[in-house]
């Protein structure tokens, strides 16, 4: 099958992968332009586009695919599908029109819940027991598209935003070498269309969100950090500095909130309810540390308060 992949970081590299793995030819690899980044803010590739070159691909990276002569590069490659995952850019109407047989996205969230930009992050926030990958239509409405294969997978008490997402790419990888596989089969993909009355949508992170307040709950702050690792990581004030928590997890127990009230392999902090055992956390200019290192390196009392 001749597939225009439409991907730019590393959540959609797996199911690059795994296309060029089961034998599909890929004629068009779409990705963001190359951005700068590192200390010298030298132009970087994507992960993406770093697949495909690997593999001798060819290789688009327009700025925008509303201009008539991208849209002519587009429609030269005579697709038989459009893949997208987590491409960043709008998708004309007019360009979902032209591949032969659709265009179909990999959403890292079981669709009609959690549409948007922050889909495994709001999972953890709100402290969902399971989350997972919906195979979808594109269509030009956020998300909007029918299902056509979904995948699930429990949120465990220390999942991260990072461990998820590894694991969701990975899932979504299958799920959509197995869309795939029926396409060719059977010429066509059926879809279940989403039930608005379901809809919620994982809107964009805003800073303000990592602040931790001591007075939630512990479970809730657990989430919160949880969802934060790896960006842009919760923080509190410890001696008048930002520190980043990056995991922690809670259990019952009783202490005033911010109180350091107990010290070990962990650094145990009291909370509205509960109590949130601290395993690693960073100081500015400092690296991430395990709660021992950080004990050992700041001299860190009992009763001092995270604030």
């Amino acid at each position: 099958m001749n597939i225009i992949f439409a991907g730019t970081p590393e959540f959609a590299v797996p199911a690059l992968s795994a296309l060029i793995a089961a034998g599909h030819h890929i004629v068009m690899v779409l990705t963001q332009p190359d951005r700068p980044a590192g200390r010298g803010m030298q132009l970087r590739a994507s992960p993406v586009k770093q697949l495909a070159l690997q593999h001798q691909l060819k290789v688009f990276q327009p700025a925008s695919l509303k201009p008539a002569e991208v849209q002519a590069q587009i429609e030269a490659t005579h697709a038989d599908v459009m893949i997208v995952a987590a491409y960043g850019l709008i998708i004309p109407t007019s360009v979902l029109a032209m591949p032969k047989q659709g265009c179909y996205n990999i959403h890292a969230s079981l669709l009609p819940r959690w549409r948007g930009a922050a889909p495994i992050h709001r999972a953890i926030l709100a402290g969902d027991a399971e989350t997972g990958v919906t195979i979808m239509e594109v269509l030009p409405a956020l998300d909007a598209g029918a299902m056509v294969i979904k995948g699930e997978i429990p949120i465990l008490p220390t999942d991260t935003t990072q461990s998820l997402h590894d694991a969701l790419s990975q899932l979504g990888a299958q799920l959509m070498v197995d869309a795939m596989h029926t396409l060719v089969k059977e010429g066509k993909l059926e879809a279940t269309p989403q039930d608005e009355a379901l809809v919620t949508y994982a809107h964009k992170l805003e800073k303000y969100e990592s602040k931790i307040d001591w007075q939630q709950p512990a479970e809730a702050l657990s989430r919160q950090v949880r969802a934060f690792n790896p960006f842009p990581v919760a923080s509190t004030i410890f001696r008048g500095e930002v520190c980043k928590i990056w995991f922690a997890t809670n259990r019952v127990g009783k202490g005033n909130s911010g109180e350091i009230v107990a010290l070990g392999t962990q650094i145990t902090v009291g909370c509205g309810d509960g109590l949130l055992d601290i395993a690693e956390l960073q100081m500015p200019g400092a690296k991430r540390q395990t709660a021992q290192q950080f004990i050992q390196g700041q001299h860190v009392q009992l009763g001092e308060i995270f604030g």
